[in-house]
């Protein structure tokens, strides 16, 4: 049986790469027609082949990140009261969501109107950090839940959830949760997430649900890691449906079963080959949620400079992702890493801990 209490190495990893996609994700914008309506700067040379990659990614990105910050709520209460847990959550996601609204999305707002020479001005606003707040909400909602549960673990509904997980079907029973949400809320855009109601729910459940997970017990795990084929393949040829037959832009509610059965695929595949430990896998672990609090500001600052040299777009392109990469590095390395008043604000403990245990950590239990 695979236990649910050891360290996850793989959680750790998937979140760390979930966290570069979403930088790649973000500077591949810079290259579409539609990037100033998302507050993003323009190239003047597009890309807009990136745009079928990028609708891959977006399907499951952000729900896949909600589904890891409840696993870490369900890691966090094992020893923690409901007190605690609010406390510690407010420590590392409200106190730097209301920083970033303060003190770095007004930067990369700034960045924006400079370089097309608009009026600087500033209200407060999440942006990016949506995703913060959004989290905040759902700990609030959902912890007379979570702790209801905690006291009921060796109740019925555990032994059948664990049971029902057992089942290949029982993952993907996820999806139907999805589908009903899309019915009621019926987005314009499933891949809109941040700032509407649509991403709230379908973040509230896939939130809720990646606490279920680990709550279960063991034959989830066991069930994605024997399953992983059969999902991925799910999952590729709805995305190949929806590229062939939809144009990228399928009805809600397959695009909800897509996004389903790529993350179920993923936490398949991630059980089995990344569930190492590693010096670099520590370092990326505290570094991942400080970038990406900090990444707009570096991506607009390499956006400003790049973007008007007389370069090839693809050169343009991978040097942004460097150069955003770069500045990053050196932020977090030798400013927030390093000043002990600096890491509270970007969701860090006042000391490095790096043999924390996994998701009950600060860089784990957030974000996402």
């Amino acid at each position: 049986m695979i236990m649910t209490t050891q360290r996850r190495y793989d959680i750790d990893w998937l979140r760390v790469i979930a966290i570069a996609l979403l930088l790649i994700y973000h500077i591949a914008i810079v290259f579409q027609p539609w990037a100033m309506f998302l507050g993003f700067i323009k190239s003047d040379e597009l890309m807009e082949g990136l745009w079928k990659p990028m609708t891959l990614l977006n399907v499951w990105r952000i729900p896949f990140l909600f589904f890891v910050s409840g696993m870490g709520v369900y890691f966090a209460i094992r020893k923690r009261n409901w007190k605690e847990l609010l406390l510690e959550r407010s420590r590392r996601i409200l106190l730097p969501f209301l920083f970033g609204v303060v003190a770095i999305v007004p930067i990369h707002f700034l960045l924006f109107q400079a370089y097309y020479h608009l009026p600087i001005g500033y209200v407060a606003h999440p942006a990016h950090l949506w995703f913060l707040g959004n989290i905040i909400v759902y700990v609030l909602l959902l912890t007379p839940v979570f702790f209801y549960l905690k006291k009921s673990e060796k109740g019925a509904f555990r032994k059948k959830l664990d049971a029902w997980m057992g089942n290949p079907l029982g993952p993907l029973s996820i999806s139907l949760l999805v589908v009903l949400e899309v019915i009621l809320v019926r987005p314009q855009v499933f891949e809109m997430y941040a700032l509407t109601w649509h991403g709230f729910f379908i973040g509230l459940m896939a939130f809720f649900c990646g606490f279920l997970l680990v709550y279960s017990g063991g034959s989830f795990w066991k069930t994605v890691l024997n399953w992983r084929w059969a999902y991925l393949g799910l999952a590729l040829g709805m995305y190949l449906t929806r590229w062939m037959v939809y144009d990228l832009v399928a009805p809600g509610y397959l695009m909800a079963i897509e996004s389903t059965t790529w993350i179920m695929a993923i936490f398949g595949f991630g059980y089995k080959y990344l569930n190492k430990p590693s010096a670099i896998l520590s370092y990326l672990t505290q570094a991942a949620y400080p970038v990406y609090i900090l990444h707009m500001v570096a991506l607009n600052t390499a956006a400003s400079l790049v973007l008007p040299l007389d370069w090839p777009v693809l050169v343009k392109f991978l040097a942004i992702i460097g150069a955003t990469g770069l500045f990053c590095f050196f932020i977090f390395e030798f400013l927030i890493r390093r000043i002990l008043f600096i890491r509270p604000l970007f969701g860090l403990s006042l000391q490095s801990n790096p043999d924390s245990k996994l998701i009950s950590g600060p860089a784990n239990s957030q974000l996402s």
